[in-house]
């Protein structure tokens, strides 16, 4: 066998990497990351709210698709069941919510039910 705990095989090599853990971090490699995910706003309640909103949008077919920029094809049952979720959201934190979230949540909902009964037309 080739190197201290390796072992080969028909197609395949296995490396024994137990006790490396403890090599200095100057010799662990970080996975770089792509810029798209250092720039991530924080998840709270809005951005959620939001994020669930664009994906309603996107569905009916309001929002371009990201990676290709050309308008989605709409998927009204996906749709539905995203504002369906945005409902139950409102349901369940009802009381819960600072008034600028209950605010964000209720105009959120109105302008999705809006949007969706102009896409069934």
């Amino acid at each position: 066998m080739g190197n201290e705990g390796e072992a080969k095989g028909p197609g395949f090599t296995i490396v024994d990497k137990r006790g490396r853990e403890r090599e200095p971090e100057a010799k662990k490699e970080e996975a770089p990351r792509r810029p798209s995910e250092r720039s991530l706003p924080k998840v709270d309640f809005g951005t959620f709210v939001i994020s669930l909103g664009t994906s309603a949008l996107y569905h009916l077919g309001m929002v371009p698709d990201p990676e290709t920029g050309s308008p989605a094809k709409p998927n009204l049952p996906i749709a539905r069941q995203t504002i369906d979720t945005v409902e139950m959201l409102q349901e369940k934190t009802q009381g819960n919510l600072s008034d600028e979230e209950a605010t964000l949540i209720r105009n959120l909902l109105t302008e999705l039910r809006m949007r969706y009964l102009e896409a069934t037309k």
